[in-house]
Parts: structure tokens; C-alpha cells; sequence
């Protein structure tokens, strides 16, 4: 802390200790599974679609629109990937009846083995990370992020315009 006062004495040391650590526990954690998930021939975002399935949980379905949403992708880029899974034989697609013009991505059995695989070895990592905590110090822990979470969605949350 000497370094951080003496040589940019308006910076809060503890601010910076904070926030330095929780960006290098997230390099850690980042790294790590994108090691493991590449490790077995798989892209992070083919990881991150099964994962969004798997937590629908029965049937392990979504739309497309939907996929795309939580992963930050337009439509179209969502639609190309969906064909590269459904190629792996990881998900399938159906129309959905009567329109037509909806479709359903489902996780298949191949798709769901792959990602519980997966979800399995990463939760004894992740799980490793906080191990040096107690209980009781993990829940603490949790709640004081939520608490910051909350504030800055909170702050940064744009005002609703009324037209």
C-alpha cells in the first residue's frame, strides 16, 4: 500500500486492493474454463449455448431469438451457430406448430452428456476457488457483491423515457 499512497496518493489503496483482486479472480476462473473447454475441441461459446439450454432445464429448449439474446449475438450470427451445434449433433431444431415460422433449439442427449460433462469438472474447480473460505464467509461474501451489484445496475440503469 506504501507505493499506491506515495505515488498516487489520490487513489483509495483499498478500492484498488478490492477491485484488483476481484479482477484477478475472474482472469483466474476465465482462463481456467476456457482451458478446459478448448482442451476438448469445444469454442467458450458453444459451452455458453449449452450451458443457456441446460439451465432451462426439461426440456433444454429456447428459441433462437432468445439464445441470441443472452449471449449478446444478432440473429443471424445466432442462427449460424445454432447450425454448427446442430452439425456437433449437440442441439436440433424443430418448427414449432402450428406457425410454422417459430422454431424450438433443443438440447439433445449428446449435447446435454457434453455440458454436464463439462458443468461437473467446473464446479469442483470453481468450487476450490472459495474453499479457503468458510461457509458461513462464502454466504458474507456473496452478499456484500450482491449489495455492490445492485448499486451499480441500479446506478446505471438508463430512465425510462416518457414520450
Amino acid at each position: 500500500m506504501g507505493t499506491w499512497s506515495r505515488e498516487l496518493p489520490d487513489l483509495d489503496p483499498l478500492k484498488e486492493q478490492v477491485l484488483a483482486r476481484m479482477g484477478r479472480i475472474v482472469q483466474h476462473v476465465s482462463g481456467t474454463r476456457a482451458e478446459n473447454v478448448a482442451a476438448v475441441d469445444m469454442t467458450m461459446w458453444q459451452y455458453k449455448t449449452l450451458v443457456i439450454l441446460r439451465k432451462q432445464g426439461p426440456p433444454y429448449e429456447a428459441s433462437p431469438s432468445g439464445l441470441a439474446d443472452s449471449l449478446g449475438l444478432t440473429r443471424g450470427a445466432m442462427s449460424t451457430r445454432i447450425q454448427q451445434l446442430e452439425d456437433l449433433g449437440w442441439v436440433s431444431r424443430r418448427h414449432v406448430e402450428p406457425d410454422r415460422r417459430r422454431v424450438t433449439v433443443t438440447l439433445t442427449d449428446a449435447g446435454h452428456a457434453v455440458v454436464e460433462k463439462h458443468l461437473a469438472a467446473e464446479e469442483h474447480r470453481e468450487r476450490g476457488v472459495l474453499a479457503v473460505l468458510s461457509k458461513r464467509e462464502q454466504e458474507q461474501l456473496a452478499g456484500l457483491l450482491r449489495r455492490v451489484l445492485v448499486e451499480i445496475e441500479r446506478s446505471s440503469a438508463k430512465p425510462e423515457r416518457r414520450d
